[in-house]
């Protein structure tokens, strides 16, 4: 894990000021990150839905197929990455109203180490478990949300009052794209790639 990301857990301040020099020294610094961060989600929820499973009776586990679960898991590597390269293009196209003038792939590196925890609360895909998957992830949205508020004023170079409301704004156009892409995900993934279940008695 690079020296930013640990910094955005232990230093969120600072951490977005080496990220804001970061980008501007390298402007697809991002991009390295983007790639392997979306990984975690999409490896662990392979391994746990093709090696542990879930349970939807008492005596019974439910797995999916291994050629099901690489589906899903490219599926969803796919969505992350259009999720944040849209996200960051909102951002980019809603800095104009608060007088930033930040490059797109500075936009789309925000987006990505604004996720980061989301990204890392991929690690539950290992145990799948709905309540598991919720306590996790809004834990992770929490704290998303937090280096959002915090880290836009910095990153963008703009005053903390316009820094509010413009973090208000990207929360919920990004909130919405959220929906509106795992929504369409869910929906290609029953309607079309068909996946295939196994079911495994217990005892």
């Amino acid at each position: 894990m690079s020296a930013p990301i640990v910094k955005l857990f232990t230093q969120p301040n600072f951490a977005w000021t080496d990220i804001r020099h970061e980008e501007e020294a390298h402007p697809r610094h991002y991009l390295a990150h983007l790639l392997l961060l979306a990984l975690i989600p999409t490896v662990c929820l392979f391994i746990g839905t093709t090696q542990v499973g879930w349970s939807l009776a008492e005596n019974e586990t439910v797995k999916l197929s291994s050629a099901s679960a690489l589906q899903l898991c490219a599926l969803l590597y796919v969505t992350i990455l259009a999720g944040v390269a849209v996200i960051g293009a909102f951002i980019r196209w809603m800095s104009r109203t608060f007088e930033a003038r930040p490059t797109l792939n500075q936009c789309i590196g925000f987006a990505t180490y604004t996720a980061t925890p989301l990204f890392l609360a991929g690690i539950a895909g290992l145990y799948p478990s709905r309540w598991l998957a919720i306590m996790v992830l809004m834990a992770a949205g929490a704290y998303s949300t937090f280096l959002l508020f915090v880290g836009l004023p910095t990153f963008m170079h703009i005053k903390k009052e316009q820094g509010l409301l413009y973090s208000a704004s990207v929360w919920g156009v990004g909130l919405l794209v959220l929906v509106t892409i795992l929504v369409k995900m869910i929906l290609l993934w029953f309607n079309v790639l068909t996946p295939e279940y196994l079911r495994t008695p217990l005892g």
